[in-house]
């Protein structure tokens, strides 16, 4: 639920940043999907995140840089910032399945609703490092 509220703020951001434009876009986002047992979902999980971290977006960051669009530049580091959490949180909980335990939790899963920042703990970091919100905006799972 946090991380798919995470990707909700990207697609916040993104919007926000697209909604005027009047033209058209193609997008390819590149994420493998299928059916399978949970283990193999955790994989391609891992495989979207990891292709949006190391290809995606460190592409859409230079061509909003080129051409001069900061706004867009912002989204993008926002969400690339978070997809690299994702990433090491599905490798987490993916090692947990493949020996048949559920990965522990310590505290909640704390979410930046501005950024989509994503932080395990007891409490959420005074600000967000990543959009430096305050702790006050972070919402708990």
């Amino acid at each position: 639920k946090a991380i798919a509220f995470a990707e909700q703020v990207h697609a916040r951001n993104h919007y926000n940043v697209l909604r005027g434009y009047n033209t058209d876009e193609t997008v390819a986002a590149g994420t493998p999907i299928g059916p399978g047992s949970t283990s193999k979902n955790l994989e391609l999980a891992i495989r979207g995140e990891e292709f949006e971290v190391n290809e995606m977006y460190p592409v859409y960051l230079e061509v909003a840089r080129y051409q001069g669009v900061s706004e867009a530049e912002k989204s993008f580091r926002f969400a690339l910032e978070a997809e690299k959490i994702h990433a090491k949180l599905y490798r987490e909980a993916k090692e947990y399945v493949d020996q048949g335990k559920d990965m522990p939790i310590k505290g909640k899963v704390w979410i930046c609703p501005v950024c989509g920042h994503t932080y395990i703990g007891e409490e959420p970091p005074e600000r967000c490092p990543v959009c430096g919100a305050p702790r006050s905006m972070y919402r708990g799972f």
